[in-house]
């Protein structure tokens, strides 16, 4: 299942967690974040117990893109030990997602 962030503070403390976290920054209106979104849900469900999934609307934080200098959405990170130790922008293919999120979880 996936969260949804709802502020700076929670984006912030999820940062600095130790276990593996998956961050989708999207947009209702980013037609390539819609299509996206049913792959990342999928995962979640495949992942769950290993990998924590969030996902933050930029829209609702202009800031927060600004400050992880995030230009294209989707944008996913991939974070572990409170540092963001992958990036992927745009539509990718659920394998290259799941190779980051197994690389993730053995990091």
């Amino acid at each position: 299942m996936m969260k949804a962030i709802e502020n700076a503070k929670e984006l912030e403390n999820l940062l600095k967690e130790e276990h593996a976290i998956f961050i989708d920054f999207y947009a209702d209106t980013c037609p390539p974040c819609q299509a996206l979104m049913p792959i990342v849900e999928k995962l979640a469900g495949d992942y769950e117990g290993k990998v924590e999934f969030h996902k933050l609307d930029v829209h609702k934080f202009p800031d927060l893109r600004t400050k992880y200098q995030i230009g294209s959405i989707p944008a996913l990170f991939f974070v572990k030990n409170s540092e963001i130790l992958d990036k992927s922008v745009g539509v990718v293919p659920e394998s290259t997602l799941v190779d980051k999120l197994e690389s993730l979880i053995k990091a």
